[in-house]
C-alpha cells in the first residue's frame, strides 16, 4: 500500500499517513543515529514514497532533529504538504526548572524554540512529551488552547501520560470548548502491549488517535538482536543504551526472546522481513492511527515502507497474538467473559451492531432515506 493513501487522526480533519517518518535518529549527538545526508535520504525516500507525517521533538539530539527536518522541508518548499508533530517537556537547561515540564512557562518557551529550529510559522501537531507528575492538566489545556487560537499550533496532543490524564483533559476540552486532543503518543509493540488494556477503549471512545512509537522495540524485533549468556548480541540502540535505566530500552527478557523467536518463524512462513510483520501486527491492531517509523540507513527504511503491502493470514496472527499476550492485572480482570457472565446472567450482551447505530443516528437527525 502506498503511503499516499491517508486518515484523518482522532475526530480532527487531519488527513495523515499510517506510517510516519520518527526523526529522533536525524542526528548523531547520542552516539548513534544518521548523519546530515544519509537523514536527507530518509527524509526523501519517505515523502517520494507519498508520506506526509513526521515527528520530532524539541530534546532531540539537542535540536538537531528538529532543525534538519525543517531545512529538508524547506529544500523542496513542502510546508503545506507535510504534517508536522513536535512535542514539549524535557530540560535542556540544568539547574533551570522552568526550562522543562509541562507548565504554562516552559510551554510558551518551547513552541517559540521548536517554531525558530522548523523554521516556520505554525506547528501541525503540538504535544506533551511526558507527564511531569506535578502540572495540573487544566493549564496543560488552557494553554495549548492558547496556541491554537493564536495560529502557532494547529491540533493537539499528549504523549505518555496516564489515561485518567488524558481523559480529563479532553473532557475539560469538551466542558469549556478548549481545542480537544486530536491524538495519544503512546510505545505498543509485540513486547509492549499494556496500552490495549485502557488507552485503545479510551481513544477510541473520546476520539483520540493513536500514534505508535517504537513498533520495533528499539530494533529487538528486526532481528538484528540474539540472546547470549551475557544477555545479547548485536550492535544498534539497545546496545548502546543498554545501561540506562530508561525503560524504555529495558527489552532484553526471557518472554520478549519466545516472541522475537515466534516473530521470526512467522516472518520465515510469509517471507517477508521480522521488521514489516512486526509493524504490519501493529498498525492493523484496534484504535491504531498511525505507526512512527524510524530509521539510520536508507536500506532500514525502505523495507519498513513495505510494511503495509500484504495482509498476515488469522492463524499466523493468532500466534503471535498469543505469544505476546500481556498478562491482565486487576481491575481488567473483572472484564473478561467468566466476571462479565455473571453480570448479565449468562446472557450474551454485546455492543449494539453497526446497522443499529446507523438507524439510531438518522432516526435522531431526521434524515430521511433514498
Amino acid at each position: 500500500m502506498a503511503l499516499n493513501t491517508y486518515y484523518t487522526l482522532g475526530k480532527s480533519g487531519l488527513r495523515v499517513s499510517r506510517l510516519a517518518l520518527g526523526t529522533m535518529t536525524f542526528g548523531t549527538e547520542w552516539g548513534w543515529g544518521a548523519d546530515e545526508t544519509s537523514a536527507r535520504q530518509l527524509f526523501n525516500a519517505y515523502v517520494d514514497a507519498g508520506g506526509n507525517f513526521v515527528d520530532t521533538a524539541d530534546l532531540y539530539t539537542g535540536g538537531t532533529s528538529e532543525a534538519w527536518l525543517g531545512q529538508f522541508i524547506a529544500e523542496r518548499n513542502l510546508r503545506d504538504r507535510m504534517v508536522i508533530t513536535t512535542k514539549f517537556t524535557y530540560n535542556a537547561e540544568p539547574g533551570n526548572p522552568n526550562a522543562g515540564g509541562n507548565g504554562r512557562k516552559n510551554i510558551l518557551r518551547a513552541v517559540e524554540g521548536s517554531l525558530q529550529r522548523l523554521g516556520t510559522d505554525y506547528i501541525d501537531l503540538y504535544m506533551l512529551h511526558t507527564w511531569d507528575t506535578i502540572t495540573p492538566v487544566e493549564e496543560v489545556m488552557r494553554t495549548m488552547d492558547d496556541l491554537v487560537r493564536s495560529g502557532k499550533v494547529r491540533h493537539i496532543g499528549l504523549s505518555d501520560t496516564p489515561a485518567w490524564y488524558a481523559a480529563r483533559g479532553q473532557t475539560l476540552a469538551e466542558w469549556r470548548g478548549y481545542e480537544p486532543l486530536s491524538a495519544l503518543q503512546l510505545e505498543y509493540s509485540l513486547v509492549e502491549r499494556n496500552i490495549e488494556q485502557e488507552f485503545v477503549s479510551l481513544g477510541t471512545e473520546l476520539g483520540m488517535g493513536i500514534m505508535v512509537w517504537s513498533p520495533l522495540a528499539s530494533g529487538l524485533l528486526s532481528g538484528k538482536y540474539k540472546p547470549s549468556e551475557s544477555g545479547s548480541t548485536g550492535a544498534g540502540r539497545l546496545a548502546t543504551m543498554q545501561g540506562s535505566s530508561n525503560p524504555g530500552f529495558q527489552k532484553f527478557s526471557d518472554r520478549n526472546w519466545k516472541i522475537v523467536g515466534e516473530l521470526e518463524r512467522v516472518a520465515q512462513i510469509l517471507d517477508r522481513s521480522m521488521a514489516q510483520v512486526a509493524i504490519n501486527w501493529t498498525a492493523n491492531r484496534p484504535g491504531i492511527a498511525s505507526v512512527i517509523i524510524g530509521a539510520t540507513k536508507l536500506s532500514q527504511l525502505e523495507d519498513n515502507l513495505k510494511a503495509l503491502d500484504f495482509e498476515i493470514p488469522s492463524e499466523l496472527k493468532q500466534r503471535l497474538d498469543e505469544v505476546s499476550r500481556p498478562a491482565v492485572q486487576f481491575p481488567y480482570s473483572f472484564f473478561g467473559d467468566e466476571i462479565q457472565g455473571m453480570i448479565h446472567g449468562g446472557v450474551t450482551v454485546g455492543a449494539k451492531p453497526v446497522g443499529y447505530i446507523l438507524n439510531q443516528l438518522i432516526q435522531s437527525s431526521g434524515a430521511g432515506v433514498s
